[in-house]
């Protein structure tokens, strides 16, 4: 793999461990000029130690559905350039990151410079390296200060939100390729379908915990929330996508705005009715409100499959990831065509991936979603790129750090980033534009 001085030294300084560069005959499919790929992070995720933020503190709180604490992540928060030269060294040429809402403004209406500038170094680190900067607004992640005040349940949070939208935007928006507002705004209804039906006890105590240290009544947090709430949740994170949105297309006008969704590929067994309705109840009121976006942001990981009276296991030899779902390769085709078919935009591919401990599946998997993805794009389908979950093995939520997504395994002692060989399949393809 051809990698600048400055990259291999830098590389070479975190321990990092690059793929051999993968000889591979001229591609027999090829996606168009311009086509972005990419890998992705989020904040909280990778950078460590975000103690402002809500999701911080439910990490603290006993009980906690959080399996552990996310404590210094991969470091990132420092490391960073080291990210970039990894993803420029895999032959990427495009990046997907988060700000940190709660290390921006850490207070409410404090903005810190310092943390300004900090994101606009990335993004202008992305532009030195040739790498398009795809910057995700609010990765689930907000302020602790935001938390006291209700989360989202709070009636002014979308307008809170907005005006950290403007804020960032007129700071470090100049250099930003594409922007997502929210991530996953409809993860908590998906949950319910992922999680056992004893994780919502343990969800309750842990939001009740939280707003009793913050001496609150009730919160909500953009992926750990009641489901009693989510009629409430959807329509303040909805409200906070247009104002957001607004925002942003105030400061910078032309700068594309959308946001992203968890999608799965739906299949109905038997009678669709009941396919139908979940499609619906998970994505529908985002997929129609994305009419009025510049692009729907799909992030697939999975195949479900619908019978009449509900979900129904992977069928017998199906591969599965660590939660036991479905790994199918045409899952991202099937899911950005619905994406497209109800939202009417075009589709960015903002997250694919699988968590799994064998790297033979993700290697696997990748050129296996991509031949399916460009047949769907040769009969139509209008696809902006392809960015991988994610570029680090991270915190994952409530499972913390026993679930691998990365393309390159960290060390959670000397931060040292290692990569596997999905990282060279992945990396071989966008070289190629083509496989």
């Amino acid at each position: 793999m051809n990698l600048d001085r400055r990259s291999f030294a830098a590389a070479a300084a975190a321990g990092v461990l690059l793929p051999h560069a993968v000889r591979a005959a001229p591609p027999r499919v090829t996606f168009p000029k311009g086509f972005l790929w990419g890998a992705a992070t989020a904040g909280h995720q990778i950078e460590g130690n975000t103690s402002t933020s809500d999701i911080w503190l439910l990490e603290q709180v006993k009980p906690s559905v959080f399996s552990e604490p996310s404590g210094d992540a991969c470091n990132s928060l420092e490391l960073w350039p080291i990210d970039l030269d990894l993803v420029k060294s895999l032959g990427l040429n495009c990046y997907r990151f988060s700000l940190e809402w709660a290390r921006i403004e850490p207070e409410p209406g404090q903005f810190s410079i310092a943390m300004l500038n900090h994101y606009k170094a990335i993004v202008d680190g992305c532009r030195a390296r040739g790498l398009a900067p795809l910057v995700t607004y609010c990765h689930y992640a907000a302020p602790r200060w935001f938390a006291a005040r209700g989360g989202w349940l709070n009636p002014e949070a979308p307008q809170l939100f907005a005006r950290f939208c403007d804020r960032a935007t007129r700071h470090l928006g100049a250099g930003i390729h594409t922007a997502m507002t929210l991530n996953e705004p409809n993860i908590v209804p998906m949950l319910q379908v992922v999680l056992p039906p004893q994780a919502q006890t343990i969800i309750a105590l842990t939001l009740d915990g939280a707003a009793k240290a913050l001496g609150v009544p009730e919160l909500a947090v953009a992926n750990t929330a009641k489901q009693a709430d989510v009629p409430r949740l959807t329509a303040a994170l909805l409200a906070a996508h247009k104002a957001g949105k607004a925002a942003i297309k105030a400061a910078r006008p032309d700068l594309p705005v959308g946001l992203t969704l968890a999608m799965f590929d739906d299949e109905a067994v038997g009678a669709p009715a009941m396919r139908d309705r979940m499609r619906q109840q998970l994505y529908g009121t985002w997929l129609e409100a994305a009419r009025d976006d510049d692009f729907i942001g799909v992030q697939n990981y999975e195949k479900v499959r619908w019978g009449p009276e509900g979900r129904l296991p992977p069928p017998a030899g199906a591969v599965r990831n660590d939660n036991g779902g479905e790994v199918y390769g045409p899952s991202l085709a099937n899911a950005c065509r619905y994406a497209h078919a109800v939202a009417r935009v075009p589709v960015l591919v903002s997250e694919h991936g699988v968590a799994t401990s064998d790297d033979r599946i993700r290697a696997k998997l990748i050129p296996g979603a991509l031949v399916e993805l460009h047949k769907a794009m040769v009969e139509g389908l209008p696809v902006l790129g392809y960015v991988h979950w994610s570029l680090l093995d991270n915190y994952e939520w409530v499972a913390g750090y026993k679930s691998h997504l990365g393309l390159f395994a960290v060390d959670r002692t000397t931060f040292a980033r290692t990569a596997k060989p999905s990282a060279g399949v992945l990396g071989a393809i966008a070289r190629a534009n083509g496989l």
